[in-house]
């Protein structure tokens, strides 16, 4: 488990905390649950894990108008800790709510085992992750990246068919170790066309590329 993460899942409903738990990947180590607000900040400062997967809607929330993800968020402020929002809400004002908190992503429960796995994973990396249909709510309201002017298919034709390949699995939110396995290459060649890829597209990181790819319906 060196290479694992550790993650607290906040969820009010037992069933899903228990079936989250045995589908996710084994390197993803569940350190803590909780139901409420309250017991979740308490859980959260208690054991420090690398990832929350946090449910938008809680019990327990202190404001007039928040859902309860946005109170556990500033309520664990000053733990080294990120969020990944895991809901099964993919209204807008929920989603740009919880962002604007300081979660890292937002992922709809129907998302896999492994999908969650992976989305955890990249949090943890510090990347933002996104399920493809929301990402463009999280665009409209921050601003994140200005559309391009020139055609999709023209911007496309300035990277080689590998480099769209590794494009397209480092924007829907993979490690380099993932893009390695699925595509038979090393990561240090998964790292090289990463960088090619972002200076063709003119880009400086991984959440630059996903939203550019998002915007573009490349997911």
């Amino acid at each position: 488990m060196a290479d694992g993460i550790r993650v607290v899942i906040v969820d009010d409903h037992s069933i899903f905390r228990s079936g989250l738990r045995s589908d996710l990947d084994e390197d993803v180590a569940v350190v803590g649950e909780a139901a409420d607000v309250t017991t979740a900040i308490a859980v959260v400062a208690e054991t420090r894990p690398d990832v929350v997967l946090l449910d938008v809607h809680l019990p327990g929330g202190r404001g007039d108008d928040a859902t309860g993800g946005e109170d556990v968020i500033r309520g664990s402020a000053g733990v080294p800790t990120r969020f990944l929002a895991l809901s099964v809400s993919d209204a807008a004002e929920d989603v740009v709510r919880v962002i604007r908190a300081g979660a890292r992503g937002y992922i709809t429960k129907g998302s896999s085992g492994a999908e969650v796995s992976r989305a955890a994973r990249a949090v943890a990396e510090g990347d933002a992750v996104f399920s493809p249909r929301l990402a463009g709510f999280v665009l409209d309201a921050f601003g994140a990246v200005a559309g391009e002017t020139a055609a999709v298919d023209d911007e496309l034709d300035r990277l080689s068919a590998r480099e769209q390949e590794v494009m397209r699995l480092i924007a829907r939110g993979y490690a380099y170790k993932e893009v390695a396995s699925a595509l038979f290459i090393s990561i240090k060649t998964v790292e090289t066309h990463v960088s090619a890829v972002l200076r063709k597209l003119q880009l400086s990181s991984r959440h630059e590329l996903t939203a550019w790819a998002s915007q573009r319906r490349l997911l």
